[in-house]
């Protein structure tokens, strides 16, 4: 069989949940013997990988991406749907890009905007091919975190709503998006739940106990409003009477940065090094995920293969991941809510946490490790395409 994969740039070229699930996602489908082209984009700021570096960094073998081809992520002045229009030209060079080259495929898996030329100009394709979309997380139809942010995602809804309607499949992580995506009027049939993974390597292969002295709380992620960067700080100024530690991971900027003399806190900045950030998750014991959006996020599928209680939202997918064995799913993610959440996690005993975080491994190694995800997402594609 062979597949298109469009992404919406892939890791480690471009940053975030989404392209790691791209990458993801097209080395498996390699494994399983699909020959796969990718297409993908990078930002003017890089320059465009040649088909030997991706296959090199994402494969240790012969195998590899059939056929790569990547652009720049267009550009433009800044205006109100300016984000839009760019992802609107960027699936124009997919439409072309297939069109000219006359790529033939059995299947289209593509992400967010990336398909929505060819789904709006499909009849004009000279090979017809079904198509599968997937928007990460609906981040548009789930809780905005200020009025600037709600209008943004008002402006979103109708092009997303289209796109599902015109695609042949949409993929869900399942929990609240598959209810997103039906609240769409979706034809039930063309939903398809396929979690996300990770790679077995991520699972840690120590005694899982509590050395620590006290609870270390670890958040990943960039000082953006959706992550809920700041709800965090204010919860952590909350605590008066605990002696606490709290480890941050990503690009906060120094001046967003806190302190405290109350509480350690240490800021590592972007760690991409895989060792590197297994160490950094192996000195704690809980992750902070108080998103106001989310998908199904990698932090806490990383979080989890290492032996780590979660404290998230009620967003997105991350029922599908944690429930009262392993973590707390939040209502609200209010500094008081997160605050309550680690109080709670530190008024347990150790026989209680420690069970809890050997719930987050035995949920990863039951649904969560590719090898065991693969079947499901082969026969999924064989059902779909014949």
């Amino acid at each position: 069989m062979k597949i298109a994969l469009i992404s919406d740039g892939i890791y480690p070229y471009v940053i975030g949940g989404m392209q790691k699930h791209s990458a993801s996602i097209g080395v498996e489908l390699v494994k399983l013997g699909f020959s796969v082209d990718l297409y993908h984009f990078v930002y003017k700021s890089n320059s465009i990988p040649t088909i030997e570096d991706v296959n090199k960094f994402h494969f240790n073998s012969t195998k590899g991406f059939n056929k790569i081809y990547c652009s720049y992520f267009p550009t433009s002045l800044r205006f109100p749907g300016h984000y839009l229009w760019n992802s609107f030209r960027y699936s124009k060079w997919v439409y072309n890009t297939i069109n000219y080259n006359n790529n033939k495929y059995d299947f289209i898996y593509s992400k967010g905007f990336s398909s929505w030329k060819l789904l709006q100009r499909r009849k004009d394709l000279k090979y017809k091919s079904k198509i599968g979309i997937k928007f990460h997380g609906y981040e548009m139809y789930q809780a905005a975190p200020s009025f600037k942010i709600k209008i943004q995602h008002f402006v979103l809804r109708p092009f997303v709503k289209m796109i599902n309607k015109k695609a042949d499949y949409i993929f869900s992580y399942g929990g609240k998006i598959t209810s997103i995506i039906k609240d769409l009027n979706i034809n039930p049939n063309k939903i398809i739940e396929l979690s996300s993974g990770i790679s077995e390597s991520w699972l840690i292969n120590k005694k899982i106990d509590l050395k620590n002295d006290k609870l270390k709380i670890l958040f990943i992620g960039r000082n953006e409003r959706r992550k809920a960067y700041s709800e965090i700080c204010d919860a952590i100024n909350l605590f008066k009477n605990h002696n606490l530690e709290f480890h941050f991971i990503g690009p906060i900027p120094i001046n967003k940065q806190i302190t405290s003399d109350i509480h350690k806190i240490i800021y590592y900045g972007s760690v991409n090094d895989e060792q590197e950030k297994k160490n950094i998750f192996d000195k704690c014991d809980i992750l902070l995920c108080p998103s106001y959006s989310e998908g199904m996020p990698n932090v806490i599928l990383e979080a989890m293969s290492r032996g780590l209680i979660i404290i998230a939202t009620d967003v997105g997918a991350t029922s599908v991941l944690v429930n009262q064995d392993n973590g707390i799913l939040l209502r609200n993610n209010t500094p008081f809510h997160i605050k309550e959440a680690i109080k709670y996690l530190i008024s347990l005993d150790s026989k209680n946490l420690i069970y809890m975080k050997k719930n987050s491994i035995k949920k990863i190694k039951s649904y969560f490790i590719w090898n065991k995800l693969r079947k499901q997402i082969f026969d999924t594609l064989h059902r779909i395409v014949n």
